[in-house]
């Protein structure tokens, strides 16, 4: 029954905004969901993503997570993607010609893979748009699980108009504890008021 609750909420979120993007919409329903506690289920965001959606409150998401056709072209050339396959999906002369990165896909989440007891440090870059108030800002607020470095910048977004864009970069830095398979952080924008969340999540590969 997730998918059919899924697709009223988005119907209902689309009434208020219908020039909205899948991207947008989706990013509207993620960033305003209610976390769930990862102690209760072991597979944490593997289990329920982002947490429990609120169609009411994604209505007035503050700041999305928009995505254009190029950024979904960049996402499958990262993944390997030759123009050949490209084209298949695109229906249209696209190429890989453009470089881009799984990892800088504009999507309101972040996932790290890793190996057991694997240090590593890699950057998201993201951008947000304003569509709350004119005149707005926001600080960063990250959690870290142990073992683990996270950081943004900047870390405070002053928004003058709607509609503006804004990009930041989040730098994860670390490695997972012994026997340790998953763990859950998250980015919050908060203006104390509103809080747009993100939930982090750095796993082991298993083979």
């Amino acid at each position: 029954m997730a998918c059919p609750h899924a697709t009223e909420a988005v119907a209902y979120v689309k009434s208020y905004h219908p020039t909205w993007s899948p991207a947008a919409l989706k990013s509207a329903l993620m960033t305003t969901s209610f976390p769930m506690n990862s102690k209760i289920n072991s597979e944490a965001e593997f289990a329920y993503g982002v947490g429990h959606i609120n169609p009411a409150k994604a209505i007035n998401p503050r700041l999305i997570y928009n995505a254009e056709p190029i950024d979904y072209i960049k996402f499958l050339c990262g993944q390997g993607y030759n123009s050949s396959l490209l084209q298949m999906v695109t229906g249209d002369n696209s190429s890989c010609s453009t470089n881009g990165t799984v990892w800088d896909l504009n999507y309101p989440s972040f996932a790290l893979s890793i190996s057991p007891s694997e240090f590593i440090s890699r950057v998201y870059n993201r951008i947000v748009t304003n569509v709350g108030s004119p005149t707005s800002t926001y600080k960063a607020t990250v959690t870290s699980p142990h073992g683990f470095k996270i950081q943004v910048n900047p870390s405070i977004l002053s928004f003058t108009s709607l509609n503006e864009k804004l990009s930041f970069a989040l730098t994860v830095e670390g490695k997972l504890e012994l026997e340790a398979i998953m763990v859950s952080a998250s980015l919050v924008w908060d203006d104390r008021v509103h809080q747009v969340r993100s939930p982090i999540t750095v796993y082991v590969v298993t083979q």
